[in-house]
């Protein structure tokens, strides 16, 4: 289990405004420079800053982010991730965007063959949304806490990909 000074995730409603330097932030997420950054760059960082700050700073800088922590599919390794959340009432849900890449990222198959995750260093446990209309909902959801979501929803489409949403619940 993780041991850190993990803060208690900070509730995140879908809707807050962004100002002109979040969107122009945000903005960059969508170019091709700015997802190479953020996949190769920003999300390694991530989890290693979140724990240095107590979850108070990552990469992202505008949009909350919280360290998830899954175990290997098939290694049984401890893996930390940093993901984008918000809260749908009780349940945090994240994407597993990828930035919109034609794969799932690897903590998706970890969690789906270990549901029971850490975030932030509190046990949760995940589950794949598979409803469509739900599905339906929490993306117009996800839209307003990350706008970029709807481009990375149309480049895995381009590649045959429907990206996964996942809601955490307390465990």
């Amino acid at each position: 289990m993780m041991t850190t000074r993990l803060q208690r995730l900070k509730r995140v409603e879908p809707g807050r405004r962004f100002g002109p330097l979040a969107r122009t932030y945000l903005g960059m997420a969508t170019t091709r420079a700015g997802r190479f950054i953020s996949r190769h760059l920003f999300w390694k960082l991530d989890p290693l800053l979140l724990r240095i700050t107590g979850g108070r700073l990552s990469m992202a800088l505008v949009v909350r982010t919280a360290v998830l922590e899954t175990t290997g599919a098939q290694s049984g390794a401890r893996r930390r991730n940093a993901v984008i959340y918000f809260h749908d009432g009780d349940r945090v849900t994240i994407a597993a965007s990828n930035a919109g890449a034609a794969h799932n990222p690897a903590w998706f198959y970890n969690l789906r063959a270990h549901g029971d995750v850490l975030v932030n260093g509190a046990p949760m446990r995940a589950s794949v949304v598979t409803d469509a209309a739900e599905r339906d909902r929490l993306w117009q959801l996800a839209d307003r806490v990350f706008p970029p979501f709807a481009n990375y929803r149309r480049d895995a489409a381009r590649a045959r990909r429907t990206i996964p949403l996942i809601q955490l619940t307390d465990h």
